[in-house]
């Protein structure tokens, strides 16, 4: 895989991490940066700035100390808003700006923002030629292959956004109708990569580096796009690329090693939110580092009462060093893909 570029920008690899909406913060894009991510998304920000105000929304917002280039992901239905919204967030220091037409999540599509975009091709162009206007910085775009299967036509809206000057575009391998359900496909992403010269991410069901060197194969796509695989997994950017680079699988990660990342992810996120909030979205990455280690679920069960950031960092050594004295562990992190 080639080193990719998106305007100014080239990436040190074509390996990004999804944006999520209440995953993808700035403690866990650090992290995936640091773990072989070659471009991290801020969670999804309306285009609605009349919301800005709020805790939630202000967090949100990119920072300073995200690690360049700063990618933010900006979602909504009306083309001047979104225009403003992208020209607001690059004052706030951002690099790079996603339009979301991929989140099939209702509350986002019964807005008309999201994937339901995808059904007006014209309302599609005048977005697009907005926030391409509105800003100096690289726009980028985020698809589906349509809106259901009746209707693909993600390669339409791909011809669109080059024309409007949209400089790469990731492409996720479902319709709005399929939700997260069922194989993705990568036909449709081949299709779109034969026919713009941007640069094109295939997004969808990456859980490996197997996948991913698959993906790459079935698509020609110049880079990937990873979400939920990534969720209690950041280093999946290291081993991917890895992979990719000499074909070898690297050794599945030590206990002690996850245990250090972990650590390091809760003290970020109590830094970030602060204790109550830094406690709550704590509970939700812990459960997902741990899910494939035995004793997990009951483990799981205790720590999600837990109030506080000490009582939450002991109960993790705790419980790591309970997994160091049972022989059928092993030493070994055997993570299910």
């Amino acid at each position: 895989m080639s080193a990719v570029r998106i305007g100014p920008y080239t990436l040190q690899n074509g390996l990004i991490l999804a944006p999520m909406a209440g995953v993808t913060d700035q403690p866990f894009r650090q992290l995936c940066r640091q773990l072989g991510a070659g471009l991290v998304v801020s969670e999804m920000v309306t285009s609605d700035m009349s919301l800005w105000n709020s805790r939630k929304s202000r967090l949100r917002m990119i920072h300073e100390s995200d690690p360049e280039p700063r990618s933010v992901q900006i979602a909504g239905g009306d083309p001047q808003m979104l225009a403003d919204a992208a020209r607001a967030n690059v004052e706030l220091g951002a690099q790079i700006i996603d339009i979301n037409m991929g989140c099939p999540a209702k509350k986002v599509c019964n807005k008309a923002a999201g994937s339901a975009l995808l059904k007006d091709e014209q309302l599609v162009t005048e977005i697009l030629h907005a926030v391409v206007a509105a800003v100096e910085v690289p726009v980028t775009l985020k698809i589906r292959t349509g809106w259901d299967r009746a209707n693909k036509n993600g390669l339409t809206v791909a011809k669109i956004a080059e024309q409007a000057g949209i400089q790469a575009l990731a492409v996720h391998g479902r319709t709005r109708a399929d939700l997260y359900t069922g194989e993705a496909e990568y036909d449709t992403i081949a299709a779109i990569k034969q026919a713009v010269s941007i640069p094109v991410f295939a997004n969808g069901d990456i859980v490996s580096p197997e996948k991913a060197r698959h993906v790459l194969d079935a698509t020609g796509a110049d880079g990937l796009l990873i979400g939920r695989a990534a969720q209690g997994r950041p280093w999946i950017f290291r081993e991917i690329e890895h992979y990719l680079r000499t074909g070898e699988i690297l050794p599945a990660l030590a206990l002690e090693e996850v245990e250090r990342i972990l650590l390091e992810h809760l003290a970020a996120l109590h830094t970030f939110y602060g204790d109550v909030m830094g406690v709550r979205i704590a509970r939700k990455h812990v459960g997902w580092y741990l899910a494939t280690l035995p004793g997990a679920k009951e483990f799981r069960a205790r720590f999600n009462r837990l109030e506080d950031t000490e009582a939450q960092c002991a109960n993790v050594r705790e419980f790591f060093a309970e997994r160091d004295k049972s022989p059928e562990a092993g030493n070994e992190q055997e993570v299910a893909a």
